[in-house]
């Protein structure tokens, strides 16, 4: 067997025989991290086992995901304060996990089961991961295959947001035929796809118009990086009434310009600006958030970084210059 099939066996055989599963993944969880939480939930009630999802940090759920049945969702002060079995999603390091890195920490077993690849990462005692996968949601799947346990409608509805999300509708250079095979699987067993772009891809508040149009009148193209960039200030947000979770999709907004091969935009944050990157395959943007202790895909990433945002974007052209 490779590697990775003995990490999964592994994986399957630690899930199978904990009586409980506390389940986690990265702080401001996107629909990958939650949809792969509650998919492997699901699967463990629909088999008997007591299985609870909670993420640490500040950042609430997303209204676009709140579609998805969040039943096996807890605060994470009830999020057991050593677990037998965590099991964590689409997270490289335990400092992504927030508040609940010690609890994790304290688990007689963790596993991780993730799509991005840390250099040097030696997070987790069980490592499920392969760079390969479009989204953690992928691999999840074939998880609760190796456990033995059944996937109903709820499961699966979860799974495919997880993919339909971390892949951009399909969109991202990521998505093989497996991912495309998985997803239709997951469509025969229950999962509604008018349903996931419906949540999340065509409803957002008014206040997001108003985001938007800010956003919009403030873009920057840098023609010799190929770079687009703009920003969104605290005020933007409080003035539209909106939170930061209802703001996912302005990068897609931001990154259709046809001259620019990255696009970044900046959300202004208690903590600082958070960074989205995306590129259109030219361009490593995991390799510029990674400088800055952020992370992703070749073609989607994103950091945090406490500066002004002169020095914030400066620290982009810098990343993309290398």
């Amino acid at each position: 067997m490779t590697s990775l099939d003995t990490a999964m066996a592994e994986a399957a055989e630690a899930i199978r025989s904990a009586s409980s599963l506390a389940i986690t993944g990265h702080v401001s969880p996107d629909g990958d991290a939650l949809g792969s939480a509650l998919g492997l939930a699901h699967a463990a009630r629909g088999a008997g086992v007591p299985a609870v999802v909670a993420f640490g940090g500040p950042a609430p759920i997303s209204d676009s995901l709140r579609f998805l049945d969040l039943s096996p969702l807890v605060d994470a002060e009830q999020f057991p304060e050593a677990p037998e079995c965590a099991v964590v999603f689409d997270t490289a390091t335990a400092d992504r996990l927030g508040d609940l890195a010690p609890r994790v920490n304290r688990s007689t077993t963790v596993v991780v089961v993730d799509h991005h690849l840390e250099d040097g990462s030696e997070f987790g005692d069980i490592r499920v991961v392969d760079p390969s996968a479009a989204a953690s949601a992928e691999l999840a799947v074939l998880l609760i295959d190796a456990v033995g346990w059944s996937i109903g409608e709820a499961a699966a509805q979860c799974l495919l947001t997880g993919i339909v999300t971390d892949t951009g509708r399909f969109q991202y250079s990521a998505t093989g035929g497996d991912t495309m095979r998985t997803a239709a699987r997951l469509i025969d067993l229950g999962a509604h796809p008018e349903i996931v772009g419906q949540h999340v891809y065509e409803s957002v508040p008014f206040g997001y118009l108003k985001v938007s149009a800010a956003m919009l009148g403030r873009a920057v193209l840098e023609p010799d990086l190929g770079l687009v960039w703009s920003w969104v200030e605290e005020p933007d947000v409080r003035s539209a009434g909106v939170s930061l979770g209802d703001l996912d999709g302005l990068i897609d907004d931001l990154r259709v310009a046809r001259e620019a091969g990255v696009a970044a935009l900046l959300k202004q944050t208690a903590s600082g600006w958070k960074v989205s990157l995306r590129s259109r395959g030219h361009a490593d943007v995991a390799a510029v958030a990674a400088r800055h202790g952020g992370g992703g895909h070749h073609n989607a990433a994103g950091f945090t970084m406490d500066a002004d945002r002169a020095a914030v974007v400066e620290a982009v052209r810098s990343g993309l210059r290398g």
